[in-house]
């Protein structure tokens, strides 16, 4: 490719927020081993200052095997022309220009969506992150990290000219973090970080779904990354333009953190299971009604409660099998493996139904319940023994399709 002209702007990836596992074939003979993400807005007067100061590091340590990706939502300053402009004395610069998205966190994953690097990074346009820090960052790769982080609260870290209130509020982020989100947050001294780098492999084939700016929350929640290196550095005052900390990014932060928690590990099963079971007691209620209310078709109790406790199995089935469990039901594709789901699933379920039933006339006939109050009690009971069984049993994973 030519140098004497500018580079075409990179295309904009669509659709969900995954990185692929196999990176796009770099142009000649030489092989990306590094690709940076600097997502931008409004940073026309920082961009030639610091691909300046990132070439001159990594041009010695990665000569032709890294890349600068510049990622621009289409900044009112022309970030992006000057970063284009940039392009034939950098020709590791590449650029990308986002009209229709806006965001830190999807910048950098449309921007690693691009890259051709086995190892992904991300720094901070604004010169608040010293550019000399990564070698170290490299260095910690090197030695056989997954991933390295810039911390400023290790040896070596700190802020610089921060007032009290900024302090208290950073902390207190970080702290409510670790108490909605301890096994994510707490992998990391400063998960509010937003430079590091990432092997491909950790995070490759995992949707993200970031909120806000701090995308390294988001991988480290969704990715696969068992060794995590760590290194201190001074957080800088901004040198030109204008500060993007507002109170919306600490709403965003909260709000993150809530999405991930329910997202995640057994919790987050047990919390769609209850929304799935409860929207199963409405079908319940609902079909219990039409067959045994004497308006309706007026059916004697037991046969209604067992049809009306069967059709909401069912939707409970359907609705479990593409949500709560849906990750595990991915790798049991085919009818086949979705009718032994659904079979064991309503074994189980319909023991259930049996206690179920039992309850419902035992509170009705001896102790005289409201026939719909009992049967809103036997499905509380019974609701217990549904999760535990279905969580353990119903989708396990024995056959795997590659």
């Amino acid at each position: 490719m030519s140098i004497s002209q500018p580079h075409d702007l990179l295309p904009v990836p669509t659709g969900s927020l995954q990185i692929p596992a196999i990176a796009p074939a770099a142009d000649g003979d030489g092989a990306i081993r590094f690709s940076l993400i600097i997502p931008t807005f409004k940073e026309s007067k920082n961009i030639p200052k610091i691909v300046d100061q990132l070439t001159s590091l990594l041009d010695p340590v990665l000569p032709n095997a890294y890349e600068l990706i510049v990622v621009d939502d289409n900044s009112p300053d022309g970030t992006w022309e000057v970063a284009q402009s940039l392009t034939p004395q950098y020709p590791q610069l590449r650029v990308m220009r986002r009209i229709e998205e806006r965001g830190l966190s999807t910048a950098v994953i449309r921007g690693w969506q691009a890259a051709r690097g086995d190892v992904l990074g991300v720094i901070d346009a604004d010169l608040q992150h010293p550019t000399e820090l990564l070698l170290k960052l490299w260095g910690e790769i090197a030695r056989g990290g997954d991933m390295a982080v810039a911390s400023r609260h290790v040896e070596g870290g700190g802020v610089s000219d921060w007032s009290l209130i900024r302090r208290i509020l950073s902390r207190g982020a970080q702290t409510l973090g670790l108490i909605i989100l301890p096994e994510v947050i707490g992998r990391v001294s400063d998960p509010m970080s937003g430079y590091f780098m990432v092997r491909r492999q950790c995070i490759a084939g995992r949707t993200m779904s970031p909120v806000g700016y701090k995308i390294l929350i988001e991988v480290l929640a969704r990715g696969r990354v068992p060794w995590i290196g760590e290194v201190g550095y001074v957080f800088q005052e901004r040198q030109e333009g204008e500060s993007k900390v507002t109170w919306k990014q600490y709403v965003d932060y909260l709000r993150h953190l809530i999405r991930l928690r329910f997202s995640l590990g057994p919790i987050a099963r047990f919390f769609r299971f209850g929304l799935v079971g409860f929207s199963g007691v409405f079908v319940d209620m609902a079909v219990f009604y039409l067959l045994h209310d004497p308006s309706m078709l007026g059916w004697r109790l037991t046969r209604s409660a067992a049809i009306s406790g069967e059709v909401a199995i069912i939707n409970n089935f359907l609705w479990n099998d593409v949500w709560t469990f849906g990750d595990i039901s991915s790798r049991q594709k085919g009818k086949r493996q979705r009718f032994k789901r659904l079979l064991k699933f309503n074994i189980i379920c319909l023991t259930g139904l049996v206690l179920n039933v039992t309850i419902v006339n035992i509170l009705f006939n001896i102790f005289h319940v409201n026939e719909y109050a009992a049967k809103l009690i036997a499905i509380a009971i019974v609701t217990v023994w549904n999760f535990w069984l279905n969580f353990k049993l119903s989708w396990r994973v024995t056959e795997v399709k590659e």
